[in-house]
């Protein structure tokens, strides 16, 4: 086993990671911007260091800075968490290149199967069902046609470099095929240096299965059962549970045997997730996350086995300990994720602030992954994740129930979370009987049910005061030498009160003591000149794939101006109002952080 490990992220999965390697006794190293200089996963870890400014491309995802820290640090092993370099086989390869093992599948086996077409062909080879459509591309109306008539109307047209939507779109009829198949062309030209395009039969309310996988560098392959993901805002999950309602067992069995077959035939190891599309008791192939997965908690809850524990183990060489007859599924967990975001208002995410408030609940059937504490600063540079709240029972139903428990107890204030819809939805008759579709958020459910929660359980008043002149009792100080983050605590009896200076921290490595810090000042090395107007800012930390506007142009409310890739889902950046655009601060891929300013409008 490895002796000491670099997480290469933030926030909750830093320290899901972190806490699985102090179980095993690994010593953890974090990496930090200077945006989360006091946030909770620096507390935890072992040791860290600084990697740059708070705009995530100089600093989470700079490829050279993370290594050199996990070379300084004198770490054996990198694990990319999710989000961020989880999924860059460029940096993978980089860390297979350096004294350092990469956590995760082969950079090789990544670029195998991000490749769509490849993939498709790949799955096809192994049995495993994929939509109906081409594994070649195609390059004429004609074929689309031909694809169309054998198996009917409506068809996708995707980019075989695509991801998160970009590069698809649907046809519905023969008048459409040319205009789409142009336009998914170049599209695929435009955001993946790809023009090449391949066509699939489009299901229409499909629901999301994902099935997660463990393969060691010993030929072992197993599958841990699915989750069922299909409550989804714009192809955003978010609610996910194991197993899923909608699968009997005979669907169950063959999926999970299928998702064993792609990933052995891929030659993959170490963990991922093969996801599927199930519509009409048939399920498809739909591609390979080669990482670990957000809602990786609740299949490790019915089954008790330790996803990311595994994940180290396999990448320092370690065979699985188990056979797949031993792997059981017992009981029923959902997972909510709690974002500090305002589902009344198209789920905007909060401007950040303070936690003035926050008592998680607890319990039997109850998990909590976070890294925020009462009095912490809610970063909101790169996403709007608070927590992830998992609760688990003997069966669904049961579930529920504890979940409604959990969430009327979970108390945050200072700014929107979206705890009032997930309470909504403990009530909606769709989701409780299991019968929601990717669609059911986006298409059919009454808006006006969110506005209703959330002025029933949000924030009385979700606008923190400012408490600037709060005084500070502890002289605990942060200091970096060579950008290596050291913690110094200083204890004076009688001493007056002192004001933290600017780089000041909080706490120790270990994450036992507490303290506020003041807030840290305004990181102006990403300054932007930004005229008078509404500004359009990134909801999320993301790649602009797209821009849709230019200077001059006029908008109207709910016209896209441009679109946000995140974690492999576009996402539309939409006016709130009418206007004309004065400036485009973005380019085509652009890497961004949450509340940039994208467009303003006059």
């Amino acid at each position: 086993m490895f002796s000491k490990v670099l997480v290469a992220n933030r926030g909750e999965i830093a320290v899901r990671v972190m806490r699985a390697c102090k179980e095993l006794g690994v010593r953890t190293v974090a990496v930090y911007s200077d945006a989360d200089k006091h946030s909770g996963h620096v507390r935890y870890a072992d040791e860290a260091y600084n990697v740059g400014p708070a705009r995530a491309a100089d600093s989470y995802l700079d490829h050279e800075a993370v290594i050199e820290a996990g070379e300084k640090a004198g770490a054996d092993a990198i694990h990319p968490g999710y989000g961020f370099l989880a999924e860059n086989a460029d940096f993978a390869a980089k860390v297979e290149e350096s004294e350092m093992t990469w956590v995760g599948p082969s950079a090789a086996a990544m670029e195998r199967l991000g490749e769509k077409t490849k993939a498709r062909a790949l799955m096809q080879e192994a049995d495993v069902p994929v939509v109906p459509g081409t594994t070649e591309p195609v390059e004429s109306a004609d074929e689309v046609k031909e694809i169309a008539d054998e198996y009917g109307y409506p068809v996708a047209i995707k980019a075989e470099g695509g991801g998160g939507g970009r590069g698809l779109k649907v046809v519905y009829d023969e008048d459409e095929v040319e205009e789409q198949l142009e336009t998914a062309q170049r599209e695929g030209e435009a955001y993946f240096d790809n023009a090449s395009v391949y066509v699939e039969k489009y299901l229409e309310s499909p629901r999301h299965i994902e099935v997660q996988i463990l393969a060691d560098h010993h030929d072992n392959v197993r599958h841990l059962g699915e989750r069922d993901c299909s409550l989804q805002r714009r192809h955003q999950k978010v609610i996910e549970e194991a197993p899923s309602p909608a699968l009997g067992e005979d669907l169950r069995e063959r999926i999970g045997e299928a998702a064993r077959r792609g990933v052995d035939a891929a030659d993959y190891t170490n963990a991922g997730t093969v996801e599927f599309l199930v519509e009409d008791g048939e399920f498809f192939f739909m591609e390979v996350n080669t990482r670990i997965q957000v809602e990786h908690t609740v299949t490790e809850q019915v089954t008790g086995i330790d996803v990311v524990k595994w994940q180290l183990r396999v990448a320092a060489g370690e065979e699985l300990g188990f056979e797949q007859n031993d792997v059981e599924i017992e009981g029923h967990s959902i997972e909510f994720r709690i974002n500090a975001e305002n589902a009344a208002n198209n789920f905007a995410p909060a401007p950040g602030g303070e936690l003035e408030t926050y008592d998680p609940p607890g319990g039997f059937g109850v998990r909590l992954d976070d890294a925020l504490r009462q009095g912490d600063d809610l970063v909101t540079d790169y996403d709007s994740m608070i927590a992830k709240l998992i609760v688990t029972a003997g069966d669904r139903e049961e579930c529920l129930a504890r979940s409604e428990r959990a969430l009327e107890e979970f108390e945050i204030d200072g700014f929107h979370t979206i705890i009032p819809f997930h309470r909504l939805m403990l009530t909606d008759e769709t989701f409780r009987a299991g019968e929601h579709t990717t669609k059911y958020l986006d298409e059919e459910l009454d808006r006006t049910r969110i506005e209703q929660a959330v002025e029933k359980w949000g924030p009385a008043d979700a606008e923190s005061e400012d408490e600037a002149d709060e005084e500070v009792t502890e002289r605990d100080f942060t200091v970096e030498v060579n950008g290596k983050r050291f913690e110094v605590s200083l204890e004076e009896r009688g001493a007056p009160a002192v004001q933290v200076p600017a780089g000041g921290g909080s706490g120790n490595a270990g994450g036992n003591t507490r303290s506020r810090p003041d807030e840290a000042e305004e990181d102006d090395s990403e300054t932007v000149a930004v005229e008078g107007g509404e500004q359009i800012a990134a909801e999320m930390q993301g790649t602009i794939l797209s821009v849709d506007v230019e200077e001059g142009d006029e908008v109207e409310s709910g016209d896209v101006v441009c679109v946000l890739e995140a974690m492999k889902m576009e996402n539309d950046v939409v006016a709130e109002r009418g206007g004309t655009v004065a400036q485009v601060l973005v380019g085509e891929g652009e890497s961004v952080d949450m509340g940039d300013v994208l467009v303003v409008l006059e």
